[in-house]
C-alpha cells in the first residue's frame, strides 16, 4: 500500500493510526481493526519489544525535559496512576507477560472507550460503514467494570530535587493544580498561560517580546529558556513554568521573577495583556492543526474528552469570550496562596528552600 502505520501512548490515551491514499482507506481500517482485536502477542515478538522499550526508556532519560515532567507528575500526583511514567519502571518492562497484555487489552480496548477518527480525503458515511463492519461485533464493558478502572487523581504540593552539580544547566519546574479538559476555567487558564508565554535565548529579541518574564530573565541573564504550560487531563491538570538556566548561582532570582509574574496574573493583568495573549493563543492553536494527521488526532482527543468535536470557529469564540476579569479570577483561584510542586534537576544548590517558595505564593509576601 505504501502507507504509514504507527502508534503512541500518552498518560491518558493510546493512539493507533494509519496514513494512506484514499482508495486504501478500507484496508487501513481493516488493518487497525485486526491489530486491536486479533493480535496474537507472539512470545518472540514480546521478547524483542522488551529490548526496544528499554532502549526507549534510556533515550527518555537523556531528554531532561521528559525527565523533569515525569518527576513533576510523580510528585504532584503521588500514589495515583497519573503520577506514573508512561513507559513504567524497567522491572515491569522485563517482567510483563503475555497474559498481562491480553488481560489489559480485554479490559481496556472496549468500544465505550474508543474513537475511530479520520481527516483528509475521507467520506464520513463511508467511515461509519467501515466502523460497523470491522468494530460492530465488539462488546462494551459493564458499567461497573468501566467505572472501577478510573482512579481519581489527587494533587499534592511537594518538592523534588535531583542534584547533579556537574550538569551544564539547571532545570526547574514550578506547578500548581490546574483544570481538566471540560472545566469551564480551562480556556481562561490557556489565556493566562499565553500571557506568561515562552522564550528561548537562541531566538533573541527578548527586549521586544510581549512576555514580561522573558524581558526580566534576559535583562539579568537568569535563564536560557522558559516555557509556560497548561496541561489538562480528564479530571485535573497542571499549570506551571519550566525554566532552564546555566546561571547556577542565581536560581533564587530566576524563581523570584517567575513567581512575580504569577502574582501579576492575580492582581495586575491588563486588557492589553489579554488581547495580545488571545491572538497569540488562537494563532498557535490553528497552526497546531496544520495537516490531516494533527486534525485527525485532535478530533479523536476531543471526542474522548468532550464527546464532540469543537470546530476552530467554536474554539475561537470560546477564547474570545475570556475577559481580563476571567484571567484574574482563575489566577486567584488556582495560583494565589496554593500549594506548589517544585522540581529541581541538575546543579540546583542555589534553588531556595521549598518553604520559602511556598510562602512566596501569596502576593502579601512581597
Amino acid at each position: 500500500m505504501g502507507g504509514h502505520l504507527n502508534a503512541y501512548t500518552s498518560r491518558e490515551q493510546t493512539v493507533y493510526y494509519a496514513k494512506s491514499l484514499k482508495e486504501d482507506i478500507p484496508n487501513s481500517v481493516a488493518i487497525l481493526s485486526d491489530i486491536l482485536q486479533n493480535a496474537n502477542y507472539n512470545q518472540d515478538a514480546i521478547e524483542r519489544e522488551r529490548d526496544v522499550i528499554i532502549r526507549e526508556a534510556e533515550e527518555v532519560e537523556k531528554n531532561k525535559e521528559e525527565v523533569v515532567f515525569d518527576h513533576l507528575h510523580g510528585a504532584a500526583f503521588q500514589n495515583t496512576s497519573l503520577g506514573r511514567t508512561i513507559l513504567g519502571p524497567i522491572q515491569n518492562i522485563k517482567s510483563i507477560t503475555r497474559d498481562d497484555l491480553i488481560k489489559y487489552v480485554k479490559d481496556n480496548y472496549t468500544p465505550d472507550r474508543m474513537v475511530l477518527s479520520a481527516a483528509g480525503a475521507v467520506n464520513h458515511e463511508g467511515l461509519v460503514r467501515l466502523a460497523e463492519q470491522h468494530f460492530g461485533s465488539m462488546r462494551a464493558s459493564s458499567p461497573e467494570n468501566s467505572k472501577a478502572r478510573f482512579e481519581p487523581a489527587s494533587y499534592t504540593g511537594t518538592d523534588v530535587r535531583i542534584r547533579y552539580d556537574d550538569h551544564p544547566t539547571a532545570h526547574i519546574c514550578l506547578a500548581v493544580e490546574g483544570a481538566s479538559w471540560t472545566n469551564p476555567d480551562y480556556w481562561a487558564l490557556l489565556v493566562a498561560q499565553s500571557i506568561i508565554g515562552s522564550w528561548n535565548r537562541s531566538l533573541g529579541a527578548a527586549p521586544h517580546v510581549s512576555s514580561k518574564l522573558a524581558q526580566k530573565l534576559y535583562k539579568h541573564n537568569l535563564a536560557n529558556s522558559f516555557m509556560s504550560f497548561n496541561t489538562s487531563y480528564s479530571d485535573t491538570g497542571l499549570f506551571g513554568i519550566y525554566l532552564v538556566s546555566d546561571n547556577k548561582k542565581d536560581l533564587d532570582e530566576t524563581v523570584h521573577y517567575a513567581l512575580r509574574e504569577w502574582h501579576r496574573l492575580c492582581l495586575n493583568t491588563t486588557d492589553a495583556d489579554v488581547f495580545r495573549a488571545k491572538n497569540q493563543l488562537k494563532t498557535s492553536l490553528l497552526l497546531s492543526l496544520d495537516g490531516s494527521t494533527p486534525v485527525c488526532e485532535d478530533i479523536g482527543r476531543q471526542m474522548l474528552t468532550y464527546g464532540k468535536r469543537l470546530t476552530p470557529l467554536e474554539i475561537d469564540a470560546l477564547i474570545e469570550r475570556v475577559t481580563t476579569a476571567d484571567v484574574m479570577k482563575v489566577a486567584m483561584e488556582y495560583i494565589y496562596d496554593k500549594d506548589v510542586t517544585v522540581v529541581g534537576y541538575g546543579p540546583v544548590e542555589s534553588l531556595q528552600d521549598y518553604n520559602r517558595i511556598r510562602s512566596a505564593m501569596s502576593p502579601a509576601y512581597y
